[in-house]
């Protein structure tokens, strides 16, 4: 195949869009960014209330459902970059929603669970959050809700873990 030197500007993007593709706005990725953000702009008005951001409300979410959990698994678990964990755990523990500790086992291992304070946000939240997830249901349906969360866990099983965005 020619290089895009040889090729020169005009051929090598005539070469490149011969093939056929769907527009952007109808590609899985855009299907999906924009349901994540109908959903979002839902829960947002709940999370500003209780003055956490999305992924502070996910850590919290997650840590109220654990004992205790490595900072680095809990980076997994909530689709985020160590780099921005680390400020999200920084700030949190600064609210005193979170409680931080190194490994007995391993110094340089961080430990967090989520306080007392952190768990009466969660229950104190949680109707809200019922409530938004409740409409969110009546508009949809609770079937095809059921459905659309079964097809996406296949989906993400056929196709395997993702990585978290930066």
């Amino acid at each position: 195949m020619s290089s895009a030197s040889e090729l020169g500007d005009k051929g090598f993007r005539n070469k490149v869009c011969q093939r056929p593709r769907q527009p952007f706005p109808h590609s899985l990725p855009a299907i999906l960014m924009r349901a994540r953000e109908a959903v979002m702009a839902r829960v947002r008005p709940t999370l500003r209330t209780y003055e956490v951001t999305e992924p502070q409300w996910r850590v919290l979410r997650t840590l109220s459902s654990i004992n205790e959990v490595e900072v680095t698994r809990l980076a997994e678990m909530v689709f985020l970059l160590p780099s921005s964990l680390s400020r999200i755990l920084r700030d949190l523990s600064e609210r005193g929603l979170i409680q931080r500790r190194s490994s007995e086992q391993d110094l340089r291992r961080g430990l967090v669970s989520i306080s007392d304070a952190g768990m009466a946000l969660i229950e104190a939240a949680s109707p809200d959050a019922a409530r938004v997830n409740a409409e969110i249901e009546r508009l949809y349906g609770a079937e095809r809700m059921a459905q659309l969360r079964r097809l996406l866990t296949e989906l993400e099983e056929a196709l395997g873990p993702g990585q978290p965005e930066a």
